[in-house]
């Protein structure tokens, strides 16, 4: 395969990238343009696969864009769009680096912010263009290993030879000029040290291969484009603007208030809040002690306190023998409307987002409507999760590769087994919300605990008293179990009268002095 060289990046005199172009991206940013617009990046700040790029001294937000990137072949000025996919020779991948400290500088040009040194890094292969569908290709980024970004041209706002044909309009696009044509929701901030990767490939593309994965077809594939990132050490000197940045930015850059780890703005409920605000209710005391009782202790427990809804029913676990208890992460499906899966559907969607960024100790709780008629998650997916270390997976619909998925050591709870992929019904469309699920209603951050008996969400403020009553509860269970074997009627017993209540005052007593 032809690889980016020194004399491909030599040989572009243009560098000229899109803003706004996957439909994932701008669901994301809250924002659909009705035109392509453009900007100019220096063809200095090119650079090649391997290479270090610097985070400028005094900047916070290094931000990457996996994106592809079309090399011109042969001159086009004022091409049609049936023509314009001839002028573009080949495909390869790109990332658009840029510093957000720096785009209020820029009035819009994106020169100070994306035009730096080495914030262009493209290859390292090259597709020939004409061996490929350009709404048949894959973009994929990854973060320190991580998979951030996954989408396909299938639906772009812009076809790739619109762009051709729309910037040969005004300008002559030469041979060698680079377009870059838009990143896909996911991007977000890199630090010194990181490691970032970007991937083009040709694929076939389904509703199926956007939830399983798809792959390459004929393994066309540019490799992996790889950039090292460095921290800057020379300051900027007082000549003009200074990096500076604020919350507006810091949102910009990483995708969303929630991931740049700054409050929800607005009359949002504290429950609502992202699950990392409410962990610290989790202590390994109270998990401890959660662990120590049953659902059908902590289930009594509620009913005493009014609480009567808080179990989520009707489903199986994959490991029964298992009890678990953990913070819950949220995920919602929607049901399926074939234009709505378009943009939410496919590529590094919610359901993979929910998936990849579920911790250690947590359960991701779906919400699938009860909706039996699909999978919600399958080996792939559960394995990751297990990767990451979830306690368990909730989902009140079907699991598809079931055998695999019950193979597991982390308990999958589901409504049935099935092989149909989460497209035939649903749409994965937010995560870490109030969802409902198998009845009753679960916040992110709510406590699950489950066991052979059932599963029940605890209010967080709860858990500590709820805690220390089924434990002294489950305590007289045990003196109430040795009286009946020893042959006593539970007349009286079960529930204890004030008779055996002083009787089982004395046996506690007893057994503290043991």
């Amino acid at each position: 395969m032809e690889q980016v060289t020194d004399h491909t990046l030599a040989a572009a005199r243009k560098v000229i990238a899109v803003h706004t172009n996957y439909p994932s991206r701008a669901a994301q940013r809250g924002r659909t343009p009705e035109q392509p617009s453009y900007f100019l990046k220096p063809s200095s700040s090119l650079a090649l696969s391997g290479s270090t790029v610097e985070r400028p001294a005094d900047c916070e937000l290094l931000g990457y864009e996996g994106e592809i990137a079309l090399i011109i072949g042969k001159p086009a000025r004022r091409v049609g769009i049936e023509d314009a996919w001839s002028h573009v020779e080949w495909i390869t991948a790109s990332n658009d680096l840029g510093v957000y400290d720096l785009r209020y500088a820029d009035k819009g040009s994106n020169l100070r912010s994306k035009g730096g040194d080495g914030f262009t890094p493209v290859g390292p292969g090259l597709i020939a263009a004409s061996a490929v569908d350009p709404a048949k290709l894959r973009i994929r980024t990854w973060h320190n290993g991580d998979p951030v970004q996954d989408d396909t041209t299938g639906d772009l706002l812009f076809p790739f030879a619109r762009l051709v044909a729309d910037l040969s309009q005004l300008l002559t696009l030469e041979e060698g000029d680079i377009i870059l044509t838009g990143t896909p929701a996911g991007a977000s901030v890199a630090t010194p040290g990181d490691v970032l990767e970007v991937e083009v490939s040709a694929v076939e593309v389904s509703a199926e291969s956007t939830t399983a994965g798809g792959g390459a077809a004929g393994g066309l594939t540019t490799g992996r484009l790889v950039t090292l990132v460095a921290e800057g050490t020379t300051p900027f000197a007082d000549l003009g603007a200074q990096p500076r940045t604020d919350d507006l930015q810091r949102e910009e850059a990483y995708g969303s208030r929630a991931a740049a780890g700054l409050a929800a703005v607005g009359p949002v409920q504290p429950a609502e809040a992202p699950p990392a605000a409410v962990g610290h209710v989790l202590s390994p005391e109270l998990k401890a002690k959660l662990e120590s009782v049953c659902t059908a202790t902590l289930s009594s427990q509620l009913r005493k306190r009014g609480l009567n809804n808080v179990s989520i029913d009707g489903l199986t676990s994959t490991r029964p023998d298992k009890r678990i208890v953990g913070l819950a992460r949220t995920l919602r499906y929607v049901p399926n409307r074939e234009d709505l899966f378009k943009t939410h559907g496919g590529g590094f969607n919610a359901q993979k987002k929910a998936i990849d960024s579920v911790n250690e100790g947590e359960i991701l709780v779906m919400e699938a409507r009860g909706e039996k008629g699909t999978g919600t998650i399958g080996d792939i997916l559960a394995l990751r999760a297990q990767v990451r270390g979830a306690a368990a997976v909730i989902t009140d619909g079907g699991v598809r590769d079931f055998s695999a998925v019950a193979a597991m050591d982390m308990p999958t709870y589901y409504a049935n087994p099935h092989p149909a992929v989460l497209g035939r019904r649903h749409i994965p469309w937010d995560t870490d919300i109030t969802i409902a699920c198998g009845g009753t209603t679960v916040q992110p951050g709510d406590i699950i605990v489950a066991d052979a008996d059932g599963i029940l969400v605890i209010p967080p403020a709860l858990a500590e008293e709820l805690a220390d009553d089924s434990i002294a509860q489950e305590r007289e269970e045990v003196f109430i179990a040795e009286m009946v074997q020893q042959g006593h009627s539970v007349d009286g017993l079960y529930p204890m009268d004030p008779d055996w209540r002083a009787r089982y005052e004395n046996w506690e007593a007893g057994k503290a002095n043991e």
